[in-house]
């Protein structure tokens, strides 16, 4: 039997108190965009004074925020009392090109407070708490008793849809590809994407009917995409009425095992032999931002009772509904692709 070391090195445990204090860098994170502290900030340094007069907040206070922040490279201090943006604290602008404001305030909601402290009762009951927590499972409890908590919800994923969409717009080879179905996709920031880049492209976008009503306004009846795209209201765990030479499934896969088997399933049913199969995913393994994507799945472990993928979780599931995938590639530092296809 070994036994532990008896002292720690200063650093390690220097940091781990830093860790612990975790929940503060968090709230202090939250505090500057509801306050919308990086919107009040200039391109030139201001002073405490001045950002207290802007945001109406008690300069003594404030000055202890901004202290906090720039600690971790959010925001920075020029000269006493005066402060300046940093790429992170650009950020949390709301009129930032690529903003975290509402991923920030979505990974703080009130009732993430709530739900944090249960993760131990989570990992030993292998349930999520959040029905015992608020009465509820968690989309339930969002849209019926957290409206605000729901609208930051809507903003944050549109935000981040947007912008991976993009990304997985730059990363795609359509080489031979005449039709795309995005499966589960939103508002359909992807297909947007792709339609725009290809002009000879057409498209289906499949969702929940009520998601599809809300659909990008280019995709709809007199949208500028509207004569090549097509939106079928669905749930693609139950069928999935679309035949096309690719088919898209991007960040939907985090329910359980069960239902991604029937969404793959389902799309094996109805492609024809060796058709392409992009699945897109934040991985908990082989990923440069594995400190982001283990903290999304422990969250799906509580609120839904979900959860992020390894690689090799993904391709054996893949591989069980009869898609045979040929690469696993980075889209970006948070989303790799796995290409498949239709097993023949």
């Amino acid at each position: 039997m070994t036994t532990a070391p008896t002292n720690a090195t200063p650093q390690a445990a220097m940091r781990l108190r830093e860790l612990v204090f975790g929940a503060a860098c968090a709230a202090a994170v939250r505090a500057a965009a509801r306050l919308g502290l990086a919107d009040a900030l200039g391109d030139t340094p201001a002073g405490v004074t001045e950002l207290a007069d802007r945001l109406d907040t008690e300069p003594r206070q404030l000055r202890r925020l901004l202290r906090a922040l720039t600690c971790y490279g959010i925001f920075a201090e020029t000269s006493e009392d005066r402060f300046e943006h940093t790429e992170m604290s650009r950020l949390l602008r709301e009129d930032a090109p690529n903003s975290l404001r509402y991923i920030s305030l979505w990974c703080t909601e009130p009732w993430t407070w709530e739900a944090w402290p249960k993760l131990d009762e989570a990992v030993r009951s292998g349930r999520n708490v959040f029905p015992d927590l608020f009465g509820k499972e968690f989309f339930d409890y969002l849209h019926s008793d957290a409206g605000d908590s729901a609208k930051v919800f809507d903003k944050a994923m549109t935000t981040s849809s947007r912008q991976s969409a993009q990304d997985f717009a730059d990363y795609l080879d359509l080489a031979g590809i005449d039709s795309v179905a995005d499966i589960g996709g939103g508002q359909g920031h992807v297909l947007v994407s792709l339609l725009e880049k290809h002009p000879a492209l057409h498209g289906t976008l499949l969702d929940l009917p009520k998601v599809v009503a809300g659909a990008d306004p280019r995709l709809r009846d007199g949208g500028a995409l509207s004569t090549r795209a097509r939106l079928v209201p669905g749930d693609c765990r139950v069928e999935i009425p679309v035949r096309a030479d690719l088919y898209i499934i991007k960040n939907i896969l985090e329910w359980d095992d069960e239902s991604t088997r029937r969404t793959l399933a389902n799309v094996v049913a109805v492609a024809r032999p060796g058709a392409r199969v992009v699945v897109v995913e934040n991985l908990v393994d082989n990923s440069p931002s594995m400190r982001f994507t283990t903290a999304m799945d422990l969250m799906l472990m509580l609120n839904v009772g979900g959860a992020k993928h390894s690689e090799e979780s993904m391709v054996g599931l893949m591989a069980e509904a009869g898609l045979d995938v040929t690469a696993v590639r980075p889209v970006n530092p948070y989303l790799h692709a796995f290409e498949s296809v239709v097993r023949s």
